[in-house]
């Protein structure tokens, strides 16, 4: 595998990796132009703040096994749904039978909800979510979930439906009070989609091609905590670790999926809460919690093991993102190799062009490539 060509970026099969968009998420050639250049058959692959599952697929298209650990439901269960055995067939056999189930639940009310969705169509969602929710451990309803949860809201399409809700941007979930306004103002009444048909065209689209089968792992949880990877024995350690962390001053990732969360059990309405997540609250407390994470890490990987961090800045944090990254190495088990530019956000739609808010330029972003001190 080592030295190849990385070409394969633009294979057919990798259209699994867009099953659900996800605002924080890198570009698929970060992660697979590293482990198609360097990583060798049998190597294990680790990403403990995984987003979209994106370094996840990556080694699963190379035929490695990889781990992937993010505090979020949403990004956990997007990362499950592209590691799964699943063929169109099983994800539709299993939403026919969820829907011609008997299943006691109750739609969410409020204007939001009689406005985001046709009252059937939130009638389809709601028996899914129900069912999903008591039950989602097979490889097809974790297919299922995923799907979904990239059909949830978008925008309308010319041709055929592709999403389930009244016109929405695709990455964000959309505010109450501000989709509201949009929708009245433009007179937007949402259509009855019919949902099975949403979901056997995705279904086709992203689970017709054949991925090799490699082990791969996600875990819900906070790679903070030593707990997380307690399982982790010493015939199964790491030897790469491609990552990006959450960047200085970014909190909103819950807020900003919250439709998606509700689908995973959430609230019905948007919790500002940011429990949970890394501390933002000063450069000091970030770098702290970030070198908690590499210490654990590294406590799971072989000796000789790299790690290389994709990792950037917001413009309304008046921190230098190459200095927080190299704080954050310091007396973590890791040494620093390289640092070198990687573009801006505006290349790849990453993390930092999602706060873009004037025409200023873009904060620089930067591939760390590090070793096991």
């Amino acid at each position: 595998m080592s030295g190849r060509n990385p070409e394969p970026v633009r294979d057919s099969t990798l259209s699994l990796n867009a099953i659900c968009p996800y605002f924080t998420m890198f570009p698929l050639a970060f992660p697979l132009g590293i482990l198609l250049r360097h990583a060798r058959k049998g190597q294990r692959v680790l990403d403990p703040f995984c987003g979209r599952g994106t370094t996840n697929f990556a080694a699963r298209f190379l035929g490695l096994r990889a781990l992937g650990v993010d505090s979020s439901p949403v990004a956990a269960a997007i990362s499950m749904a592209k590691i799964v055995r699943a063929t169109p067939d099983d994800v539709m056999r299993e939403a026919r039978t969820i829907l011609a189930s008997r299943l006691e639940h109750a739609l969410p009310s409020g204007e939001f909800w009689h406005w985001a969705f046709h009252r059937d169509v939130l009638a389809n969602l709601v028996h899914i979510r129900a069912a999903l929710l008591n039950d989602c451990r097979s490889d097809a309803r974790r297919a299922l979930r995923g799907i979904v949860l990239g059909a949830l809201h978008g925008p309308k399409q010319k041709h055929f439906p592709s999403y389930l809700s009244n016109q929405c941007t695709r990455t964000y979930s959309p505010k109450p009070r501000y989709a509201l306004n949009y929708w009245r103002s433009h007179k937007l009444e949402p259509e009855r989609v019919n949902v099975l048909e949403v979901i056997e065209r995705r279904a086709k689209r992203y689970y017709s091609g054949r991925l090799p089968d490699a082990a791969g792992e996600v875990r819900l949880g906070d790679s903070r905590n030593p707990v997380i990877f307690e399982s982790v024995g010493p015939r199964t350690r790491f030897d790469w670790v491609v990552t990006s962390p959450p960047y200085y001053g970014m909190r909103t990732y819950i807020q900003d999926q919250w439709l998606r969360n509700w689908f995973l059990g959430g609230p019905e309405d948007v919790n500002y809460s940011t429990m949970g997540q890394v501390e933002h609250s000063s450069p000091q407390a970030y770098v702290e919690q970030i070198r908690r994470v590499w210490q654990n890490i590294g406590n799971v990987c072989h000796s000789k093991a790299k790690m290389v961090v994709r990792f950037g800045g917001i413009r309304n944090r008046n921190v230098d993102p190459l200095d927080l990254i190299k704080l954050s190495l310091r007396d973590s088990g890791w040494r620093l190799l390289t640092a070198h530019q990687a573009g801006t956000a505006s290349r790849g739609k990453r993390q930092s062009e999602s706060f873009l808010t004037n025409s200023s330029s873009p904060v620089a972003e930067y591939d760390i490539w590090t070793a096991i001190s």
